[in-house]
């Protein structure tokens, strides 16, 4: 089990009726209620609360934080990423998914535009598992289907992955790099591109399935934590 919160704008949930009937208690109830199946201790915080939902307390308590943000990365409040963003890289762990390519936390973990090609026209997504060997794999399909999904596509501007687990291709040619692991300080961070707030992405087994693989993969390990001080010296 791993203490999860799931992180969402919670927006288009509420203002759009075309989100609401996708995700009618909104796309963080769809991704906890998923969680809690699989076993974890999950919680949920949005935009509109204090502090965003994220005060030192949930944090402190948090071992692997889902994010899921879309029209309102701006109005996140700079004092809160910087609490995240220090979480991480003192070893929780960060599932930026779909369009939180874009989000503060990512964009400041990734030091660079996180951004890409888009095009919204209910594609198909073909997703191919490229590292099987990965843990955030354990369990998929060597190749795996979206049957409507928005486009993203190359060039991603992002570092190199320490791993790359999934590649996506669309109908329209383009392809995309959609599963992307990295270690940043002592937290591990998993990028996975498919969702969208008017396709029912997140009800799909197989979606599900590797989130709860990257929470697994993503959660804090019992290794040991390096000490930064100054030190005697070893010889002479």
């Amino acid at each position: 089990m791993v203490s999860v919160t799931v992180w969402n704008e919670y927006r288009h949930e509420r203002e759009d009726d075309e989100v609401a009937e996708v995700y009618p208690d909104g796309i963080h109830a769809a991704l906890a209620d998923a969680l809690a199946e699989r076993g974890h201790d999950v919680t949920t915080a949005t935009l509109d609360e204090p502090e965003h939902g994220l005060p030192e307390d949930v944090l402190d308590g948090t071992a692997v934080l889902l994010w899921w943000g879309h029209a309102a990365h701006d109005e996140v409040e700079d004092a809160v990423v910087d609490r995240v963003v220090s979480r991480v890289r003192d070893g929780m762990g960060f599932l930026p998914l779909h369009s939180a390519h874009h989000s503060k936390p990512f964009k400041r973990l990734m030091g660079t535009s996180c951004s890409l090609k888009w095009r919204e026209s209910g594609e198909r997504e073909r997703l191919w598992t490229v590292e099987p060997g990965h843990p955030v794999a354990d369990g998929v399909d060597e190749t795996f289907v979206v049957a409507e999904a928005e486009m993203y596509g190359e060039r991603f501007d992002v570092p190199e992955p320490d791993t790359l687990v999934f590649l996506s291709w669309f109908e329209g040619g383009e392809v995309f790099r959609s599963g992307c692991c990295y270690r940043r300080g002592s937290g591990r961070v998993f990028y996975f591109r498919p969702g969208h707030e008017t396709y029912p992405i997140y009800r799909e087994e197989t979606i599900r399935h590797v989130i709860d693989n990257g929470v697994r993969w993503a959660a804090p390990d019992d290794g040991p934590s390096p000490t930064f001080e100054n030190v005697d010296r070893y010889e002479g």
